[in-house]
């Protein structure tokens, strides 16, 4: 397959450039808690407590610059920011509950219980 370029990076094949935008650790979990509601900040870093601030942040621009999801900012003091998912972003969601799946059998092949 012929290489091509998007905005600026050079990918070799369709899997690499999807997983450019829901790939990594922290990405698909995200996409995953905003499937059903609306968050914050502070809600999304509560549910994921191993996510470091710069990290979070780092991983929510990214998303909503792929336009995964939006942020809202409301002019309150203090600021408002609340965080949901696109329709773009849901087009994502059957690729991480496959991958979910993936990850539950691999557990159980292995012996490990999921909590």
């Amino acid at each position: 397959m012929p290489e091509f370029k998007h905005d600026g990076k050079l990918y070799y094949n369709p899997i690499e450039f999807a997983l450019s935008h829901i790939g990594g650790t922290w990405k698909m979990p995200i996409l995953w808690r905003l499937r059903t509601k609306t968050m914050r900040y502070g809600e999304l870093k509560k549910d994921i407590p191993h996510i470091t601030h710069k990290m979070l942040s780092t991983q929510l621009k990214d998303l909503e610059a792929h336009g995964l999801i939006r942020r809202e900012v409301y002019a309150e003091v203090p600021p408002k920011v609340e965080y949901s998912i696109t329709e773009k972003g849901k087009e994502a969601l059957p690729v991480v509950e496959t991958l979910i799946d993936y990850g539950k059998k691999l557990m159980a092949a292995y012996e490990i219980e999921y909590p």
